[in-house]
């Protein structure tokens, strides 16, 4: 079942459970223009966090007001997936790790 409009969960992702949340909405920064925005991801039992971050949405790049956020299990688990293969290890003690996705998670 997948949620939508949702800021917190668990997914299932190839037999472990991560758990998320909405770490940073959209904003503007002064130094930086956008940012998009950001969620955390944590495996169950892990020691270590990993923050997603995506692209600011186009809308906002074009002065359009701020939609609704589309988060679901899927784009959830292409971003734990993406976090995996780019070294993130869930179980290693440590500060949060950042990594930059595409709009889709990837």
């Amino acid at each position: 079942m997948s949620k939508t409009h949702s800021t917190d969960g668990t997914v299932d992702v190839d037999g472990a459970a991560y758990e998320w949340h909405l770490q940073r909405e959209p904003h503007q920064s002064d130094d930086e223009g956008w940012k998009g925005m950001t969620i955390a991801l944590v495996a169950q039992g892990g020691k270590r966090a990993a923050w997603v971050e995506f692209p600011p949405p186009k809308r906002l790049l074009k002065g359009l007001p701020r939609g609704r956020l589309q988060l679901d299990d899927a784009t959830i688990a292409r971003c734990v997936r993406a976090a995996l293969s780019a070294g993130w290890e869930p179980m290693s003690r440590g500060k949060p790790v950042v990594f930059t996705v595409d709009a889709q998670g990837n």
